[in-house]
Order: structure tokens, then C-alpha cells, then sequence
């Protein structure tokens, strides 16, 4: 990345800017605006987060916010209410609440003498969430907004249910926010902070077994939803994703369905904003914002709302890496989506003639249909019947949710998930084949249990056997007809259910294959059903989006920033990732340590640490053996202050219900101050 420390403006800071609501709460606000906006205002950019911008998210704003305030703009990343620096208590995530101080926040900025009028709104997974949110109640000063790994859709397309299936990050997330808000203010900022941490710790909720109550789309998700009337998404947006996040859907669902200015841009990368976020390559993420808030913001006529509909980079075919640095691949731009190049091809589903028992599968692909050279085939895929049980401990190679880094966080080599997978595999490529958008799966299932799911994995197959997952998509089947009104299967009845796989943008290469995986197990990205499902599949057909074919055709800016935060290394933290067998107890786990170290903060004296650790074990044969573990520690201290809280969460559960423990303690000094303990259990309706 390329620092610049030389802007248009010159730019000063406030630490701390009040901003005190109608019922009276302070909010506490870092600021950066250019010198002279008191006599010349400029329009004001907001970032609202619950991630402490005192510590927790301080590096990556002193390398943007800075640097957008420097060509003219005033930046404000404000902590929520109950968060870092601000008083009150949080209850839980996207709130009316929550929505309500934003609004008021906008409206509280256009009034400044130092703003133009005109409010930007951006941020990243949590921002990129609420601003969206925020858009859709369309407070008259918010003039535009930049999202980057969102959402449009909490139930369907969030850390808790993917297609219905309850994720095993639903409890993951519960866990890390439970440690994230249990930190209390810096005392610098605060003199009432102690009083202010009581109340905070004694307000935390645990908010697991909250979201894992809600089996079906109801009220409760659909606000935040802005899916739910994309008419009112009237505020252009600039939307961003990664291939390597789990938010990958959003960006093409605002640019084919908001009604307002939208441009999306989808990358290889990771849960970071595009200049910092691997793997490569990274791009000028902060001059692309500019010249989004220059149109929407300043009035600038620069053609922004030229640009193309839809930006994404191509991955092209290599080996698995899921520490990868960097992905091959070329820029494709489409200037409509849901775009004319593309062509929805279909596979059907069929048997392999000439082997042995259990017989390999393969995609029998159309004739004369898809023409894409080496696709050759029947015209219909009936009379198969395949039966699909998998291993509990199938999925260790997914990765996470939302990766953030380097340490073996995305999916990896998939060949020993897909050996305990039905696969179902195409013909050796004879040129390469490019994919852009969503492919989707239509089978004819019957289920022996009235629970279950079933999974589908897109990947790409070398010559020499290893396996890329392309994309990924899963169907609860209590969800097979609708996600607002479950009911569980039949029992030994063929349904038909079909369901989408994620958005992709890939290229195959001459000589691999593509290789559609089945599975109805899929550890520990999703919490396994109560009983082992066995499907009997009889039919199916695999639409895929297929690309007419492209060279580079955009070449975005190279990636800048302003300079890094000033910080000393106390202790340098170490991180390791393990799948582990336990010989006797018969388990697989997945072990996670995730040690930060420790760093002082040289501009104000505050230090901070963080340690992790999380256990995700499960035996093959025993969907009621999953057990998950995750601990937390925080760490803050200046001089003699010194502050520590812990978290620990453990689920398990009975073929009727989840039960989800927790232990919050807070230490002042070495003193125990406070400690409080979760017990819930969770009727298992639908998953």
C-alpha cells in the first residue's frame, strides 16, 4: 500500500466531540475534518460501529478516515450507544434503537456549522449493515452511502441461518460480542467510567440463545432487512464484497434490485475493506469512496453514476490455498446486471456407467445446449438414486464465516470433505469455462427424519485430484417451501427443493472439471440436526451461470492510505489452527488459538490485549456429540490501571433442545468485580 501523507486539506482532529441525544445520551465521536471547514463546511462522512474507535478498530481508521477528510470531507466515527466511549446500553444488534440514533446523529451533523448539509454513511460488516439500515429510513440529510461485507438480508444471508440451517457462528458471534462490549471506557475520556462499566457488564446480554430461538423469517429478521421493499433503498449505494467472505450475495442483490444509484464492486478477498484486505490484489478503496462521495456529496460531475452496474474480479483456477496472499484472476465489468453475457446452463444430474459399486457420479451435461467446448450429454438425468449420509465431522476444510486474515481462515483443499461427499462430477474441460453469478440446485429428495439439510459445493478439480470450492449454498429442508413458515419434511416422501448457490465469479481451466459436492452434514459451519438424515435423491438438474467470456476490463487504482497508527509491540501474539483426532474419545475438532499479543497505543498510553481460543469437536457418528467452546480475553491498562474481563460459552445439545452456557467475569486489577452466568436451552423446532 502507498502511504500519502500530503492531502489537498489540511486536516485536524478532535478526540472526543460530543453528540447528545433528545433522550439525553452522550455519544462520544473521533473527528477529522479539514482546518478551515469552519469558514468553508464540507460535507460530513459517517462511520457508527459498537468496536470501541478508541482501541478496537483504531489502526484502520487513522489509515482512511484521515485521508478522506484530507480532500474535503468531515469524518466522524462515532462509538454506538453502550459501546467504547459512549454512554448507554446496548440490548442487541440493528435495534430500533440502534437506527434511531443514527437518524438523529445525521440530522445532528447537517446542522454544524462546519457541515454543508449533505451526511455520507459507510462502514464495514456492522456499518455496512446499518447503513443500509439506515438508508432505508431515508433521513432527509443522507445523501449517499458506501457498504462493504453487508447484508440485505438478516435471516437468509447472515452469521446466524444460511438457508434456513442455523450457522455454528450464530453461537460464535453470541460469544464474541459478549467479550467485544464487556471493556469499559477509557478512563481518560471518561471520569465515571467505572460506574458506567458496572452498568454496562450488568446489562450485557447473552444474545445466542436469543437468535437461535428465531427458527423461522419473522418480524424479528425482517427488520434490517432491506430486502423487504427495496423501493425505499432511494439513496445511492456503493456496495462491496469479497469471494472469500460470506457476504458475497449482497452487492448483486442491491445493484438488480434497489431502485436508487447502485454500484457494486466483488473481490477475492477477505472480511477487510478492499485497500487492506488479502488476498490480493488489494485496490484503491479510498479513492473510489472519494469519488462516490464527490458525486453524491459535492454535486462533482465526475460520471461515477456512469460507472459499471457491476465490478468483479474473475478467480481463476490454481491450487487450494486457504492462507492465500494473493489470487489470479482479471476484472470484469458489466454494464447492465443481471448481465446479457451471462447464460444459465443445465446439468442434469446422472449416473456413471462402467464402475464399481458405490458407482461415481457424474454430470451428464445437455447436448447442443451448452456450448461451451468439452460439455458434452444427455438430454434428461432420471432414473438415478443416489442416498446421501455423510460424516458429522465433514466440513473441517470450510473456513470461517467471515475470514479475516492469513491463518488458514478461508476453505482449503476440499478433496477430503468431497471423499465423504455424493459427487457428482463433469467432463475434463477442453478450454476453460468462466461462471458469473449464482448457480442453482433443483433436486427430488425424500428424507427417513423430519429434520435435516443438505449442502452443495461447487468446486473446481486439478488434474491431480486436489479440490477449489467455487461457492457454496445449503437448504434446510423445514425451510423447502417457505423460510417465514418452516414444517418439517414428510417423512420417506420425495419432495422437489431447490435453492440457490452462493454468487461466484470463476474461471475453470483446460484439463480440471467441475464438481458438484452433496453432503447433509457440514461441521462446524453449520450445527448438525438432532438425527442423521439419510436423502434418497431420484432427480436433479444444476443451473449455472455461464459467461460468454472476457479479458481485463477494469483496471482499478492501486491501493492508498495515510500513515499507520504509532504503536509499540509489547508482546507479540502467536496464532495456531489444528484438526484434531482424538483416538480414544473418538472426535475430530477443529482447535483455534488466536493470541493478538499485546500493544501500546503512543499517541495516548493505552494499552490493549486480546486472546482467543475455540473448540469445535463432534464424532462422525454422533450428531448429539457437538460441542463448541470459545474463551475470551480482554485486556486494557495504563500506568497502574489495569482492567481485564473474560468471557467463556459452551454449546451442546439433546435431540430436543440447544443448551448455551456462558461465564462473564470482570477483574479490576486482580480483584474479581464482577462475574455473571448464562444457562439457556433452546427448543429445537427446525434445526
Amino acid at each position: 500500500m502507498q502511504i500519502i501523507t500530503e492531502f489537498p486539506c489540511d486536516v485536524v482532529e478532535t478526540p472526543d466531540m460530543e453528540i447528545v441525544l433528545s433522550d439525553g445520551c452522550r455519544l462520544s465521536a473521533r473527528v477529522w475534518m479539514p482546518k478551515d471547514a469552519g469558514a468553508a463546511p464540507v460535507p460530513a462522512v459517517l462511520e457508527y460501529i459498537p468496536y470501541r474507535k478508541r482501541d478496537g478498530t483504531l489502526p484502520r481508521d487513522e489509515m482512511m478516515h484521515p485521508y478522506v477528510a484530507g480532500h474535503g470531507y468531515a469524518c466522524v466515527r462515532v462509538d454506538m450507544r453502550g459501546n467504547g466511549d459512549s454512554d448507554g446500553l446496548m440490548t442487541d444488534e440493528y435495534t430500533i434503537q440502534e437506527l434511531a440514533d443514527a437518524c438523529e446523529v445525521i440530522e445532528w451533523l447537517a446542522a454544524q456549522p462546519w457541515c454543508s448539509g449533505s451526511v455520507g454513511m459507510m462502514g464495514k460488516s456492522w456499518g455496512g449493515f446499518n447503513c443500509l439500515q439506515t438508508a432505508f429510513l431515508q433521513p432527509p440529510a443522507l445523501k449517499a452511502v458506501i457498504s462493504v461485507c453487508s447484508t440485505t438480508d438478516r435471516f437468509a444471508d447472515d452469521i446466524h441461518y444460511k438457508g434456513g440451517c442455523l450457522l455454528g457462528e450464530n453461537f460464535g458471534w453470541g460469544a464474541v460480542m459478549l467479550s467485544y462490549s464487556s471493556r469499559p471506557a477509557d478512563p481518560v475520556l471518561r471520569p465515571d467510567w467505572r460506574e458506567a462499566w458496572l452498568a454496562r457488564l450488568q446489562a450485557e446480554p447473552w444474545l445466542a440463545p436469543r437468535w437461535a430461538e428465531m427458527q423461522e423469517r419473522g418480524a424479528y429478521w425482517q427488520h434490517g432487512s432491506v430486502c423487504e421493499d427495496y423501493d425505499r433503498m432511494t439513496v445511492p449505494v456503493l456496495s462491496w464484497g469479497g469471494w472469500a467472505d460470506n457476504y458475497m450475495n449482497t452487492v448483486s442483490a442491491l445493484v438488480e434490485n434497489c431502485v436508487g444509484p447502485v454500484k457494486g464492486i466483488v473481490g477475492p478477498w477477505v472480511h477487510q475493506y478492499p485497500h487492506t484486505a488479502v488476498p490480493g490484489p488489494a485496490v484503491g478503496f479510498l479513492q473510489e469512496a472519494i469519488r462516490w462521495w464527490d458525486r453524491w456529496l459535492k454535486g462533482i460531475e465526475n460520471g461515477a453514476e456512469s460507472d459499471p452496474a457491476y465490478r468483479a474480479y474473475m478467480l481463476h483456477s490454481e491450487a487450494p490455498n486457504a492462507s492465500a496472499k494473493q489470487r489470479a484472476g482479471h476484472w470484469v465489468a458489466e454494464a447492465a446486471w443481471p448481465s446479457p453475457r451471462v447464460t444459465a446452463q443445465r446439468l442434469f444430474l446422472g449416473e456413471g456407467a462402467g464402475a464399481l459399486p458405490p458407482r461415481p457420479l457424474v454430470l451428464e451435461p445437455m447436448a447442443n445446449q451448452l456450448t461451451h467446448p468439452g460439455y458434452l450429454g444427455q438430454e434428461d438425468g432420471g432414473g438415478i438414486s443416489v442416498v446421501v449420509n455423510t460424516p458429522q465431522h465433514l466440513g473441517m476444510h470450510t473456513g470461517e464465516f467471515f475470514p479475516m486474515g492469513l491463518n488458514a481462515e478461508m476453505p482449503g483443499d476440499q478433496a477430503s470433505d468431497d471423499a465423504m461427499s455424493v459427487c457428482f462430477d463433469g467432463a475434463v474441460l477442453a478450454t476453460p469455462l468462466d461462471l458469473l453469478g449464482a448457480a442453482r440446485l433443483t433436486l427430488r429428495v425424500a428424507s427417513d427424519k423430519p429434520l435435516g439439510f443438505v449442502v452443495a459445493r461447487l468446486c473446481d478439480v486439478a488434474p491431480d485430484g486436489s479440490s477449489v470450492r467455487i461457492a457454496h449454498g445449503m437448504l434446510n429442508l423445514c425451510h423447502r417451501d417457505s423460510m417465514e413458515a418452516p414444517a418439517p419434511m414428510p417423512v420417506g416422501q420425495a419432495v422437489t427443493v431447490s435453492f440457490a448457490i452462493d454468487q461466484m465469479a470463476y474461471r475453470l481451466a483446460a484439463g480440471h472439471k467441475l464438481r458438484l459436492a452433496l453432503s447433509t452434514t457440514y461441521w462446524p459451519f453449520l450445527w448438525p440436526s438432532p438425527e442423521a438424515a439419510t436423502l434418497t435423491v431420484t432427480a436433479g438438474h444444476l443451473d449455472l451461470p455461464v459467461h460468454a467470456g472476457s479479458d481485463t476490463e477494469w483496471v482499478p487504482p492501486p491501493p492508498q492510505g495515510a500513515k499507520p497508527w504509532a504503536h509499540k509491540v509489547l508482546r507479540a501474539g502467536k496464532t495456531t489452527r489444528k484438526i484434531e483426532t482424538d483416538l480414544i474419545a473418538g472426535t475430530t475438532a477443529l482447535v483455534v488459538h488466536d493470541d493478538l499479543g499485546d500493544v501500546e497505543n503512543l499517541s495516548h498510553g493505552l494499552c490493549t490485549g486480546e486472546t482467543m481460543s475455540e473448540l469445535w469437536e463432534i464424532r462422525p457418528d454422533d450428531p448429539l456429540s457437538a460441542r463448541a467452546v470459545h474463551t475470551w480475553e480482554q485486556r486494557l491498562s495504563r500506568g497502574t490501571w489495569a482492567v481485564r474481563t473474560e468471557a467463556r460459552a459452551e454449546m451442546t445439545a439433546t435431540a430436543t433442545h440447544l443448551r448455551m452456557t456462558a461465564r462473564l467475569a470482570a477483574y479490576e486489577g486482580e480483584a474479581l468485580i464482577f462475574e455473571r452466568v448464562f444457562d439457556d436451552e433452546v427448543a429445537r423446532r427446525f434445526v
